[in-house]
């Protein structure tokens, strides 16, 4: 059966990987799964330290140039690089590489975390850096641990995975009280919603759905970044590389 968009990332080629999730194994196998994870994550640290200060971008890879999705994700990219800081993505198509692409045009550093799928998704062509890995778990670590602010765009299951992930470590106290901008009032007015009806059932405090700043500006996201992080922890960004062109 011919792998398709529509069931992208939904069955690893990796018969192993399959397994590794079925429950338990014979401990030879379990401890082999251990280094294999050991070896991402080594991978993905050596690769990613001297890169920062990041703020990482999530957003679908189903938005693709000419969407007005894209060229919001490539504005904020602009911004953040002109800003200072390091662009980082999940390394691949449609939201990624507009916000990579964006930071690059600025002159910026990008850099991407990719990962392996049943249908390669090969590194976008505007990243100075990038890193492949095995696992979706180590992925998202790479994506949290370097960054000191996060912008979601628009997406499907697995921004909405990494929206939450990052949120609840926030809450958790797992991490500092970055930024978390959301793009895009319309795509997110349901999860704003939802956020309202979860503090009326007291599921989750004020302070947790007051985290997430909402808008359509580009300029209004760097602008919550910038407060959110050089203000509140004394971050300081790295001046963007100056780039001339002869001809606009």
């Amino acid at each position: 059966m011919t792998t398709t968009l529509s069931t992208w990332g939904k069955r690893s080629p990796n018969e192993e990987e399959l397994r590794f999730l079925e429950g338990p194994r014979r401990r030879t196998s379990e401890l082999v799964t251990v280094l294999r994870v050991l070896v991402d994550c080594i991978r993905g640290f050596r690769r990613l330290h001297f890169v920062g200060p990041c703020v990482t971008v999530f957003g679908s890879a189903r938005y693709t140039d000419g969407h007005p999705y894209y060229g919001l994700a490539r504005d904020v990219g602009h911004g953040l690089a002109r800003a200072g800081f390091t662009v980082m993505t999940g390394g691949g198509p449609g939201i990624m590489e507009a916000a990579n692409r964006g930071a690059k045009e600025a002159g910026g550093r990008s850099v991407g975390a990719n990962i392996e799928l049943p249908k390669e998704q090969k590194p976008n062509p505007y990243l100075d850096h990038f890193v492949e890995l095995r696992y979706f778990f180590v992925r998202k670590l790479m994506l949290v641990k370097y960054s000191y602010a996060f912008v979601v765009m628009p997406g499907g299951f697995g921004t909405l995975d990494e929206l939450f992930e990052t949120a609840t470590l926030i809450q958790t106290g797992k991490i500092l009280d970055f930024p978390l901008v959301l793009m895009g009032r319309e795509h997110w007015a349901g999860l704003v919603a939802q956020l309202d009806t979860l503090v009326k059932a007291k599921a989750i405090d004020p302070a947790d759905a007051a985290r997430l700043h909402v808008t359509d500006s580009a300029e209004e996201a760097v602008q919550v970044v910038r407060d959110g992080t050089i203000a509140k922890f004394g971050l300081t960004p790295a001046r963007p590389k100056r780039r001339w062109f002869l001809f606009e």
